[in-house]
């Protein structure tokens, strides 16, 4: 491997996906590697959810090809792509509402560590899963939230418990589905700065509405429309192109 492609986590070659006579994907490829946010832009029905879908293992390309950490993944499903290193956030929140803050991030710990042959031991009692989850709670800001039932918290709080629970799972990849949705000026500024903190360890894919976090935090920004890449470059690239003025920043 070329010293070049060392950091690539994640690569989506030519990714092609038809749901009958209907091509939601057309030749998509995207590039994530570690210490970068690569977001994915595009009006509602460009394929970005599809993508994402197709990237974290949720449903096969009909034509492409996905490496994870430099194995040929496009096989795998969604919990092996998970073991090996991908997390996935999703638009909806996926959290447990009657569980405490701390709770949900120690069930998403205990993916990773399981012990079929201790099913007799509580949830609590296993200080594997215990550890990481204050770990990955205080990492993602929930740290004076960990009593907390998740069903109380506030939106921007129950985003940072979504990502909370997928680091619990020791991703090196970070698929985000529209992680700042819904949230109000301030719960974006602590988004942004988790995501910035993140950025470190791991390769982060962004799909996202909110153009001026989008500008401020990636690295690459991809432009989709109707399932195809019409961009592919840096902020200011994209902010400069012609053709994604015209098709998606409305030609100003």
């Amino acid at each position: 491997m070329h010293k070049a492609d060392a950091e690539i986590l994640l690569r989506g070659s030519d990714i092609t996906r038809r749901w009958g006579g209907l091509v939601a994907l057309n030749q998509v490829s995207v590039t994530l590697t570690r210490g970068s946010v690569h977001a994915v832009i595009g009006t509602n029905g460009a394929g970005k959810s599809t993508l994402i879908n197709i990237l974290s293992g949720e449903i096969p390309p009909s034509e492409g090809r996905v490496e994870l950490l430099g194995q040929d993944a496009t096989g795998w499903n969604q919990p092996r792509r998970a073991r090996a290193g991908l997390g996935r956030s999703y638009q909806r929140n996926t959290i447990f509402s009657s569980f405490s803050v701390l709770e949900n991030c120690r069930l998403a710990a205990q993916a990773t560590c399981q012990r079929p042959w201790q099913w007799w031991r509580s949830a609590q009692q296993c200080r594997q899963s215990t550890d990481t989850a204050l770990e990955v709670a205080g990492r993602s800001g929930l740290n004076t939230l960990l009593d907390r039932p998740a069903g109380l918290l506030s939106h921007g709080q129950k985003r940072q418990l979504e990502i909370a629970m997928c680091l619990a799972t020791r991703p090196q990849v970070l698929l985000l589905d529209e992680p700042l949705a819904g949230m109000g000026a301030e719960e974006t500024e602590r988004m942004l700065a988790l995501l910035e903190s993140l950025r470190p360890g791991h390769a982060i894919l962004l799909v996202e509405h909110d153009m001026d976090a989008v500008f401020r935090i990636a690295d690459c920004v991809t432009v989709m429309v109707n399932g195809t890449v019409i961009a592919s470059d840096t902020p200011d690239g994209v902010r400069s192109n012609a053709q994604v003025q015209m098709a998606y920043l409305g030609g100003h």
